[in-house]
């Protein structure tokens, strides 16, 4: 006899048509399909497969769009709200959402999946038999990872989502399967559990895993330094009290950047012909 379970995908027969669907049966138990999750004709007398939940009044209903997350199947599921109270709701592929308990989400608010994020994610019933949302562990990345090539992939852009926090980094899985590590201070920010991240390679592992970076590659930091310099110096009238021989800690203050990385945009800048530097202040050229 099949066993009638939520969260899983089995096969019955359709024992009897009423106004509203068709009452599907193992043999001993009964489980309406209504029509509007019927695919195609369905036939007293024929077997059908369907997928099993609750429906908003918790009661076991099924469905003929058979979703790929599943109670032992693993798939990506999107974030489709948000409850502090109760955690975050999840798409599967069915009518109903699926929570995703904040006991499994992070402490931090700011850490949790927000609306379009994306989960790994299988199926769970809690004690009272309700169906929730089962976030993939290391293990079932680990099991399904490919393994990166050795060689031509330093610097290779990669991009996936988040799927594991730590307080020393975060783990992403990447959208060619690649399981990837970015490290604290590999990161400007800390992203959220589900956010969708793009990085470069900086290391490949013996594992076939990646350590990833979301700095910018530093020229292309070097570009939006000195946009924030420049945008700083027009703002004053063209004048102001730094140059490269000021402190850090001003640098720091004012710009948010290290003194090496100050001097990097400064040197662009006067490469390009748009500042110069006279007695420990900056100005820009066309006060000239």
């Amino acid at each position: 006899m099949v066993q009638m379970e939520a969260g899983t995908a089995v096969t019955l027969q359709v024992d009897r048509e009423a106004d509203f669907g068709f009452f599907l049966t193992n043999g001993t138990e009964d489980v309406l399909l209504h029509h509007n999750e019927t695919e195609g004709d369905v036939e007293v007398g024929e077997e059908v497969e369907v997928f099993l939940y609750h429906d908003k009044q918790g009661r076991m209903t099924a469905t003929m769009n058979v979703p790929h997350i599943q109670i032992g199947k693993y798939g990506w599921a999107e974030v489709v709200s948000v409850k502090r109270d109760l955690g975050v709701f999840v798409n599967i592929g069915i009518s109903k959402d699926i929570l995703v308990s904040l006991d499994d989400l992070p402490k931090l608010l700011h850490l949790w999946p927000a609306v379009g994020d994306r989960l790994f994610a299988s199926l769970k019933t809690d004690r009272h038999g309700r169906l929730l949302a089962r976030l993939a562990t290391e293990d079932v990345i680990e099991s399904i990872a490919v393994k990166a090539p050795k060689k031509g992939m330093r610097n290779a852009a990669v991009k996936g989502n988040v799927y594991r926090l730590l307080l020393v980094g975060s783990f992403m899985y990447s959208e060619e399967g690649y399981r990837c590590f970015i490290h604290e201070s590999e990161r400007s920010n800390e992203p959220r559990l589900g956010q969708f991240v793009e990085g470069r390679v900086i290391d490949i592992k013996d594992d076939g895993s990646l350590n990833i970076s979301l700095h910018p590659f530093k020229q292309d930091k070097m570009e939006s330094d000195s946009e924030v310099i420049y945008n700083y110096l027009i703002s004053r009238g063209g004048a102001m009290p730094y140059s490269d021989k000021s402190s850090p800690e001003d640098i720091e203050f004012h710009f948010h950047l290290s003194k090496g990385a100050f001097k990097r945009a400064l040197g662009k800048l006067m490469k390009e012909g748009k500042i110069y530097q006279e007695e420990g202040w900056t100005y820009s050229s066309d006060r000239r």
